[in-house]
């Protein structure tokens, strides 16, 4: 075990937690097949969406703590793609869809590229996953269910489930309603006249054969193999027989799998296996708490994100408090920026039993970049705000007044975080804003405020905070939170910011005295 095991464990951190869970599963020990294995599955009909990067995010933040626990354990990533299914609904986002819908219910691997190209529907969109995971540097192994179909991976498993078909049925049939269970197979044949999946009874089945009967869509009587890629599982049994087959030993899975996840457990052990460690994450809401769907398109896409925020922001945001549903809005980004960037500027100089709890050290594999800078996105966004600001060189002037050591070239971080902000101003703040007019006793507050920046020898955000707290007392505002509150509302035309003072010092005095007596006037 390594020098970090107690301290990692007494962090309850959740990705230590499930990692410990993990290593009493196989009682500390290297498994017969070399390696503990962490499971994730796409499904490819459409393109990889956020959701996508949340599961794969997660999975190797647990993967990577316990490396961190067991570092003498070998452990593996598999991506796998159900790209055997057959195409039920042709995305409203593909090109040539009337081409597509002459495939409906073939396998993904056998429909033509929408694209134009020489491959299959399947293998482009398996393509797009990889570039997807590989645009954000995960360590994964891909799989694609067709191949593993096809060339023996699952076929002990696949004659495991024919040998246990009733045992099978017994498992499914009651979460069926009375029409699908007159119809219901475990086992989907592949049509050897039309290569379309087919949802039909089992007839007959032949144990020592390895075989089962069914009706094809011309009415023909037809025996063939449950194995080499003859059949597929429907996709609850899929999901067991594949943690069995591949002995897989965590996956998490979104709510929405809660009640089916006890029938993979119970198909894995039928199968002759052993069910992984399993974690279930809560579903995305979107502002007004309804679930995130793609076809809603309610939520946020991975390009919005990361047109906005930092790829990091994202992680900060997919680890907190995974069993808790949040919502998914464009509010929550700023947000999750200065909270990661937050507990990025703690990170270096926390012991190391505050460091393993500190959400960094598992975005980054417990080695967080140092900080470049204290500035924050709220402070950058009203920046921004102040000074209208249309390119990213327009707020470099003031933070390089601010950071005197600070350039674009030396700060790549920052430089980006820059460009995010300019980018969230443009399109959420500057359409939104809403300018007011002070009132008689805000107006004699601003202007002794605009007074004292223009005299005061204050230079730190602290001090400078001081004089707005003071210039507020002197003017009897009962709650302060109402008088920082008119500051933004009369100078920025929006009702909330950063600490003032931060904002005094990255603007400058005069400036800010300026922005004052303008607004006023």
């Amino acid at each position: 075990m390594s020098d970090i095991f107690d301290k990692a464990i007494a962090s309850k951190a959740w990705p230590f937690i499930e990692a410990e869970k993990i290593l009493k599963r196989i009682d500390s020990k290297v498994p017969a097949k070399g390696y503990v294995l962490f499971e994730t599955g796409y499904g490819p009909s459409g393109l990889p969406h956020i959701g996508t990067f949340g599961e794969v995010a997660r999975t190797t933040m647990v993967r990577r703590a316990f490396e961190a626990l067991a570092p003498e354990i070998p452990t593996k990533l598999f991506c796998i793609s159900d790209d055997m299914d057959g195409l039920r609904k042709v995305p409203d986002n593909m090109p040539n869809p009337e081409k597509i819908a002459q495939y409906m219910h073939q396998p993904l691997t056998s429909i033509p590229d929408p694209f134009g190209g020489d491959e299959s529907y399947g293998a482009v969109m398996n393509a797009r996953l990889c570039a997807f995971l590989d645009q954000f540097g995960f360590d994964y192994e891909f799989q694609s269910s067709t191949e593993n179909y096809k060339n023996g991976v699952y076929d002990e498993k696949l004659l495991e489930i024919l040998k246990n078909f009733d045992a099978v049925m017994k498992v499914m049939l009651p979460t069926l309603g009375p029409d699908r269970q007159k119809t219901y197979s475990p086992f989907m044949p592949i049509s050897p006249k039309t290569g379309k999946v087919l949802q039909v009874p089992t007839i007959d089945k032949n144990i020592e054969k390895g075989t089962i009967t069914f009706k094809d869509e011309d009415g023909a009587t037809t025996e063939i193999p449950v194995t080499g890629g003859n059949c597929k599982l429907q996709w609850k049994p899929d999901f067991g027989m594949r943690w069995a087959a591949l002995d897989v030993d965590f996956e998490m899975y979104g709510k929405d799998h809660l009640v089916s996840a006890k029938l993979y457990s119970a198909i894995a052990r039928i199968a002759g296996g052993k069910q992984p460690e399993q974690y279930m994450f809560e579903l995305f809401l979107d502002d007004k708490g309804e679930k995130i769907s793609k076809s809603k398109g309610n939520g946020i896409s991975m390009e919005q994100w990361l047109r906005y925020a930092p790829q990091e922001s994202l992680s900060y945001y997919m680890y907190q408090n995974p069993r808790k549903a949040k919502r998914l809005y464009f509010d929550v980004i700023p947000k999750a920026v200065d909270e990661y960037l937050t507990f990025l500027g703690k990170f270096h100089e926390q012991p190391i039993e505050e460091q393993l709890k500190n959400p960094v050290w598992h975005i980054h594999n417990g080695n967080p970049p140092k900080p470049e800078s204290p500035l924050t996105f709220a402070l950058l966004l009203n920046l921004a705000s102040a000074c209208h600001a249309e390119d990213a060189s327009i707020l470099w002037g003031f933070i390089e007044n601010y950071a005197k050591d600070a350039t674009p070239e030396n700060s790549p971080h920052l430089d980006e975080l820059v460009k995010h902000a300019l980018f969230y101003y443009q399109d959420f703040i500057k359409p939104n804003k809403k300018y007011r007019k002070a009132d008689a006793r805000e107006k004699a507050a601003m202007q002794e405020l605009a007074n004292e920046l223009k005299t005061t020898d204050a230079t730190s955000a602290a001090d400078l905070q001081n004089i707005v707290f003071s210039v507020g007392n002197n003017h009897e505002f009962e709650n302060l939170r109402d008088w920082f509150r008119a500051l933004y509302e009369v100078l920025l035309g929006q009702s909330q910011g950063p600490r003032f003072g931060s904002f005094v010092e990255l603007y400058g005095k005069k400036k800010t005295a300026d922005l004052i007596e303008a607004a006023l006037k």
